[in-house]
């Protein structure tokens, strides 16, 4: 029986592209299983201290409950405890991976306005590891070239591992990164399928070979299911209140309304 997780980050209620993403979790999740069905985690995805609201997750609880998404465990909080996100750290630090970095935005930018492009590849401009900056930002050194993946919904796919540089795991502010974090949680929590937008596609490389690094046998099954676009072609946010499930439910909208209209959004159809 497979393992996977819808993790909302309760930076703001959620919206139309949420329910998206949990058609696909939970559908997903059904057609993968041999038997029965697949499980869901709910992971509440906190690491972000300065957003993250206690009433947000208080919101997504009601709403998915509301939605008629029940999840077989759960939720679990990233925030309850950095035991895990610093051991996995101390495995990097021993293995010479783990580096301080005092670089900025700005002295990406800087880099680019004088190179005529983009910082691209492994590292950093402020060659960090090498000089031994401050820890001001920790990131882990992946090595470079490229991971490989059979993508359930995009098919065969390729990317450039540290493509524009070396991942941070703890930022500016003490607080650990998404994709240091989704990693450590989904190799300790099993997690072996993975649903997520195509947004995301770019980012899985990166989490692929630290996950590797971090003891992880064998890779999840990566599932990237299209997005739900505004007109103009960007991708919907918390602050698009016209989406919020929550203005919405309050306009007289019904769940399945609103599952029925993501599901056509984006894409979703039995035996997808």
């Amino acid at each position: 029986m497979s393992l996977t997780r819808f993790a909302p980050a309760p930076t703001g209620y959620l919206h139309l592209g949420h329910v998206a993403n949990a058609i696909w979790v939970w559908g997903l999740a059904a057609q993968v299983a041999e038997a029965g069905r697949g499980r869901v985690l709910l992971r509440i995805e906190d690491h972000d201290r300065t957003r993250c609201r206690p009433e947000y997750v208080a919101a997504l609880l009601e709403d998915l409950d509301w939605l008629g998404f029940h999840p077989d465990l759960g939720p679990v909080r990233q925030g309850d405890s950095d035991a895990p996100y610093e051991a996995a750290l101390k495995r990097l630090r021993a293995d010479g991976r783990a580096y301080g970095c005092d670089c900025t935005r700005t002295t990406f930018s800087r880099w680019a306005a004088e190179h005529g492009r983009p910082w691209q590849g492994p590292g950093c401009p402020g060659v960090c590891h090498k000089r031994g900056a401050p820890e001001t930002t920790l990131r882990v050194m992946l090595g470079g070239e490229s991971e490989t993946w059979e993508d359930r919904l995009a098919g065969p796919c390729v990317g450039e591992v540290a493509g524009a540089g070396d991942p941070v795991v703890r930022d500016r502010r003490g607080q650990w990164t998404y994709g240091f974090s989704v990693v450590v949680d989904d190799l300790r929590q099993g997690i072996d399928l993975v649903v997520r937008g195509r947004d995301l596609l770019d980012a899985t490389p990166d989490q692929i070979r630290l996950a590797r690094i971090l003891g992880r046998e064998v890779a999840p099954m990566f599932a990237h299911h299209p997005l739900i676009l505004r007109p103009d072609g960007s991708k919907l946010s918390k602050a698009d209140g016209a989406t919020s499930v929550r203005e919405l439910r309050a306009a007289g909208r019904t769940a399945a309304e609103l599952i029925d209209e993501a599901a056509a959004a984006a894409g979703w159809h039995p035996g997808s």
